[in-house]
């Protein structure tokens, strides 16, 4: 079978069914002449605060905006540090970076990929962070309970980075409804991707809800009067409110159909060189299907042969960023180093087929003559 898929996430077929009911959120909006911090805003957050089991949803333009302003909104000072994995992009470096913190980085466990804990507890303990960001990476949820007891006992706030894992649910509790404060980011490729920028903060404190209102718009107190330092322009427009709004209620059948695909991968590629970790449980929503693998770019290459297109998510430790020479030195974290030098993904998002899932596992496979034989 010819395999027809544009980029790990088709967004046009993701997007295009729904076309119409977006195109009406539009008029709408257009309709009532107000176009930023209105009622879609208000309607959205309060709509996903609840999905989330949170008191409070306050929104903001993108996911990195929503981990700087949350720090900001714990009062995280200048110098402090704030632990983090270094295998996630660097989006939790550059929101501590842009709040005036240090990073420091815990490894990650080479089976989950996700922050090792025995790691963690030794940067808990010998660098004393003022903060921790626990990133649920690739659509899977970290052992929150073991995670926020550890943070806990060091007094530790804990921020959750739900970029990849909106709607994860773990023990009954969605990604973001377990730390201090959780941070979504509804870039359009997300589970729940807006139409351009946009992105959340939830929390159950109302004086952390207060304060990143205030944050999010220049940090006024009142209009006009800039109470709050750290304050900036960062606002969820009407426009992407309501077209979330609409899409919101798909989500869970949205990853119910990604956990689908990825225990179809797991369960078809069969090959020495190719491995997955991914869960098939409810604290696994699919974001990416990430394998890790032995020979990366051969394979890389031969699905493109057949029209496979994959990414790397993500080539460099953070400490490796040349931009961080001179920020963060010194850095040796061996599971996370051979992770960035081995994870690939594969094209995992609902509109799939059955048969381009199959067709995908099929060419893995037969990379077993090329490289093994």
């Amino acid at each position: 079978m010819t395999v027809s898929i544009k980029a790990v996430n088709d967004l046009g077929r993701h997007v295009g069914p729904l076309r119409a009911e977006l195109e009406e959120a539009v008029r709408e909006v257009i309709a009532s002449g107000w176009f930023v911090l209105g009622r879609q805003v208000t309607a959205f957050e309060d709509a996903f605060a609840a999905y989330c089991g949170t008191e409070f949803c306050v929104s903001v333009a993108n996911g990195t905006d929503a981990l700087e302003l949350a720090l900001k909104a714990l009062g995280i000072s200048s110098g402090e540090r704030v632990a983090t994995v270094a295998n996630a992009g660097m989006y939790s470096t550059t929101a501590i970076l842009a709040a005036g913190a240090r990073p420091v980085y815990a490894d990650i466990d080479p089976k989950t990929l996700l922050i090792d804990p025995e790691s963690l507890y030794a940067v808990l303990a010998q660098q004393r962070p003022a903060a921790l960001i626990v990133t649920h990476l690739y659509g899977r949820m970290v052992d929150m309970p073991m995670i926020v007891e550890m943070a806990r006992a060091h007094d530790v706030p804990v921020i959750e980075d739900c970029a990849q894992a909106h709607g994860a649910l773990l023990a009954g509790r969605r990604s973001g409804a377990w730390g201090d404060l959780g941070c979504f980011s509804f870039y359009p490729t997300k589970n729940l991707g807006a139409l351009g920028d946009g992105g959340a903060v939830v929390t159950a404190s109302v004086a952390l809800a207060e304060r990143l209102r205030g944050l999010r718009q220049y940090g006024w107190g009142s209009k006009y009067r800039a109470d709050l330092p750290g304050g900036r322009n960062s606002r969820l427009d009407e426009l992407q409110a309501a077209l979330l709004a609409r899409m919101l209620p798909y989500l869970d059948g949205w990853n119910a159909r990604r956990r689908a695909i990825a225990v179809a991968y797991s369960a078809g590629i069969i090959h020495p060189r190719v491995r997955s970790s991914a869960s098939g449980g409810e604290d696994y929503v699919a974001h990416l299907y990430v394998v890790r693998c032995d020979g990366r770019e051969a394979l890389r290459t031969f699905l493109a042969e057949a029209g496979i297109p994959s990414e790397v998510h993500y080539p460099l430790p953070d400490y490796r960023q040349l931009s961080l020479a001179g920020v963060v030195d010194g850095v040796e974290l061996g599971a996370t180093d051979l992770a960035c030098n081995e994870v690939l993904t594969l094209p995992c998002f609902p509109e799939m087929t059955d048969e381009e899932v199959a067709a995908i596992i099929e060419r893995v496979n037969a990379w077993r003559v090329q490289c093994c034989l």
